[in-house]
């Protein structure tokens, strides 16, 4: 191990102690922070925890947490934003699974209502299989939906970012969507890794268990997920051989 991995190991145990007991400043703070101002602390969130996963991967595929050219700032920048992305969808999906839900069983049984009820499950503290076979539906929706798109704008946006010498004005700068899409994105990388395998085998299971935790707990479980996202997504690659 080298100095960087003993600081990096010696900050997460402080951060942890810190937070780790409940009555603590930091604790409380962060816990009013995310209740009142959730889509600001998710930009943060996954800005510093997806992008410490990117770096993680980093360590692991080249013995070092940065170099030259891997822009640590605009990747926390684009993780931010999809943090944001990510806590918006949470929000949609769990009161619209339920309802579509209630749909559903509303035409196979004849009678209104069940919509309702299963919100009602959903959202209630105690664990039931009822609650957990509505956390596996929103779960799989979500990301059968929503994280491909995410995923695969992700990976454009770490392309441009690397193209462009890790610089936020080069993030700035206008992407070559079509170039970026058909000449360097590895679509059997990322179609048959990160779309077909990670989704169904890791995200399905590990958002349900965060749909079935208490509601304060949720936003901790997805944000500590954004690390192993970051660096599932930096592992997987996704660029074509020829990819400068």
């Amino acid at each position: 191990m080298k100095k960087g991995d003993f600081i990096l190991i010696a900050c997460v145990a402080a951060v942890a102690a810190l937070f780790a007991i409940p009555q603590t400043h930091c604790a409380e703070g962060f816990k009013w922070a995310t209740e009142h101002h959730p889509y600001i602390m998710a930009f943060f969130k996954f800005a510093i925890l997806a992008t410490l996963g990117e770096m993680l991967a980093l360590r692991i595929r080249e013995g070092v947490y940065n170099k030259k050219g891997f822009g640590v700032l605009p990747r926390m920048i684009v993780w931010g934003f999809l943090g944001m992305a990510i806590a918006m969808s949470m929000v949609i999906f769990k009161a619209g699974v339920p309802a579509f839900l209630g749909t559903v069983a509303d035409a196979l049984t004849g009678n209104s209502g069940h919509g309702a009820v299963y919100a009602t499950v959903f959202k209630a503290s105690e664990f039931t299989m009822a609650k957990l076979g509505i956390a596996f539906a929103v779960s799989v929706l979500m990301n059968s939906i929503f994280a491909p798109v995410m995923m695969t704008f992700h990976k454009c946006t770490d392309i441009h970012i690397t193209d462009n010498g890790g610089t936020v004005r080069g993030l700035l700068r206008p992407m070559k969507m079509r170039e970026i899409m058909s000449q360097k994105v590895n679509w059997d990388i990322q179609w048959n890794l990160v779309i077909k395998k990670t989704i169904p085998l890791f995200w399905f299971p590990m958002h349900t268990i965060t749909f079935i935790l208490p509601a304060n707990l949720q936003v901790l479980f997805a944000a500590l997920l954004g690390v192993a996202l970051g660096l599932i997504l930096a592992l997987a690659g996704g660029t074509k051989k020829n990819e400068k």
